[in-house]
């Protein structure tokens, strides 16, 4: 009989998603990076340390994603009119693309992921998962 607990389905879970992930939307553009492009497209000009927060990445992780991201075209930054110590970011022509054409095969992915599961268990799936996180102010 097996055990199971919480964490090892959740990072069953995980690896799982991974793995469709990698096979149905992309190795190079991580399903962070296109959070981030989803976030940009909904907020445009969102600084640097709001866009971490969205994400749930610490300063230094999303320092190097947007960096990496700079460096893919997908997006740019410029200096926060407001607070010249911090960035702004937008997507490029090339990160608008780029979201239009992962967005069929992130609905994929989340298609294979709950295939066994009806809509309201979806729905609870989301609510529980949000519910392990911690909350936000």
């Amino acid at each position: 009989m097996r055990s199971i607990f919480t964490g090892s389905l959740v990072r069953r879970a995980q690896q799982r998603h991974v793995a469709v992930w990698l096979s149905e939307v992309s190795a190079e553009i991580t399903s962070v990076q296109y959070a981030a492009l989803e976030i940009l497209q909904k907020t445009p000009g969102v600084n640097q340390r709001q866009l971490g927060d969205e994400l749930d990445v610490d300063r230094s992780t999303i320092a190097d994603l947007v960096a990496r991201m700079v460096r893919n075209g997908l997006i740019e930054r410029s200096d926060d009119p407001v607070d010249k110590r911090s960035y702004v970011l937008f997507l490029t022509a090339a990160g608008k693309t780029q979201l239009a054409a992962l967005r069929p095969r992130v609905e994929e992915v989340e298609r294979i992921l709950t295939t066994r599961l009806t809509a309201r268990e979806c729905t609870e799936l989301q609510r529980l998962l949000a519910a392990l996180l911690p909350q936000r102010d």
